[in-house]
């Protein structure tokens, strides 16, 4: 599919994130300070909510989906209108468009105007299903033979979050505290997090609910879009903390997203298959077809007041399970899932040093350190820092991408139990 034409000129360019084939869902904050709906075109914003409450455009047998600024309710309506929605939007939009003067006053600027979370988050569940990732992290702490936990291949591993720390982009993440004890150590202490992480994930937007298990093919179904996910993680904490029921406060600080869900028939064009498998899995794990998406991604790493160094460069493409199988691996117990839960799908990394999703991997457990541009030398995050995700996927002339995933590290507060 070529670029699609729109009579926004911005939207119109190989480099936007935010072509006519994209339309990509978010929320904003207006000059009166009310959050609307709006999708991303070029560089401005089309005002969905204001859209709807004047009649110009609504859906159909349906009042007021919009009306508080997010899209959950719109989620719960389901593909069928998912799929209107996106029709009459493209329309509104086209540069064959018969009136585009009369919806300039819903175009908002993208820049100066404030994004905020698109959708109520019902639960969070984040993956470890990147093999490459899974193979390096394993190797560091069990040696290469044991690398792999016996179920990783059979199944995709995962723990439920908290979404209740799930953040949007632009919005500060605080150095946790936590119990820490290093190796020579007899107990631990609790101090603030020496070991801070990042892990380049991708979020996918569960957007109808089910009541029992469900194929994969189901799965793909219900999901509704997609977005870039940064799972923080404090490592020192998760040392201590993850054995034997896995990672729980080293996990709990913040997982922040990119603030526009692209939508999955956006993504259609760039479905591709998951990798052979090393071993069979079984029947209710199976895909119909292709379940991932040829996605470029990448990290920048930015020292207090200074210029961005890209310290990894991936692809979703490189997941061992897809968010299909995630979200059917999920239900397998009979676990209902709700509009709005988000599903992380674990640290993404490829073969190569360059393509590691952490730092973990990539300074090898602190073992190796990085070089920023600046000549500033890394192995984990410190105060002052700013990381951001990116990722786009690239078709004949056109991008679809998911606009920046960034949060800048401050300083850990003074001891919350000292009062």
């Amino acid at each position: 599919m070529p670029l699609m034409k729109s009579w926004v000129d911005s939207a119109n360019t190989d480099t936007t994130d935010f072509p006519l084939n994209n339309l990509p869902y978010g929320a904003f904050l207006t000059e009166e300070g009310e959050q609307h709906c709006g999708v991303a075109i070029g560089d401005m914003i089309l005002d969905i909510t204001a859209l709807e409450a004047d009649g110009v455009l609504a859906v159909p047998d349906e009042e007021e989906v919009f009306f508080f600024g997010d899209w959950t309710e719109f989620m719960a309506l389901g593909a069928g209108v998912w799929e209107g929605f996106r029709t009459a939007v493209t329309e509104l939009l086209s540069a064959d468009y018969a009136d585009p003067q009369g919806l300039t006053e819903y175009m908002v600027p993208q820049v100066g105007t404030q994004l905020v979370l698109p959708f109520a988050v019902s639960e969070y569940t984040d993956f470890y299903a990147s093999l490459n990732h899974a193979s390096n992290v394993g190797t560091m702490f069990r040696g290469p033979e044991n690398a792999l936990p016996p179920n990783w291949l059979s199944i995709p591993i995962g723990y439920n979050g908290r979404a209740s720390s799930v953040q949007v982009s632009g919005t500060d993440v605080r150095r946790p505290w936590g119990q820490l004890k290093a190796p020579d150590q007899e107990l631990p202490v609790f101090a603030p997090c020496k070991r801070f992480d990042i892990e380049l994930e991708m979020g996918a937007i569960v957007g109808q609910p089910s009541e029992g298990p469900v194929t994969v093919g189901e799965a793909d179904d219900m999901i509704f879009g997609y977005v870039l996910l940064n799972d923080w993680s404090a490592r020192d904490i998760q040392a201590w903390e993850y054995q034997p029921l896995g990672p729980f406060q080293s996990k709990a600080t913040a997982t922040t997203i990119s603030p526009w869900i692209v939508p999955k028939a956006a993504l259609e064009p760039f479905r591709c298959d998951t990798p052979e498998r090393q071993r069979p899995l079984l029947d209710h794990l199976k895909e119909p077809g292709p379940m991932l998406y040829d996605i470029a991604l990448e990290v920048g790493m930015a020292p207090e007041g200074g210029e961005e160094t890209v310290i990894s460069q991936t692809n979703y493409n490189q997941m061992y399970y897809s968010a299909a199988q995630q979200l059917a691996h999920h239900t397998t117990s009979g676990c209902p899932m709700s509009v709005g839960d988000l599903l992380g799908s674990g640290t993404i990394s490829g073969v190569e040093k360059h393509q590691r999703g952490a730092l973990l991997e990539i300074t090898w457990g602190g073992k190796d350190p990085i070089t920023l541009d600046s000549g500033e030398t890394r192995t984990f995050i410190e105060d002052g820092d700013t990381l951001t995700l990116r990722g786009g996927a690239v078709g004949d002339g056109y991008r679809v991408g998911f606009g920046s995933c960034t949060a800048k590290v401050l300083p850990a507060l003074d001891d919350p139990y000292k009062r």
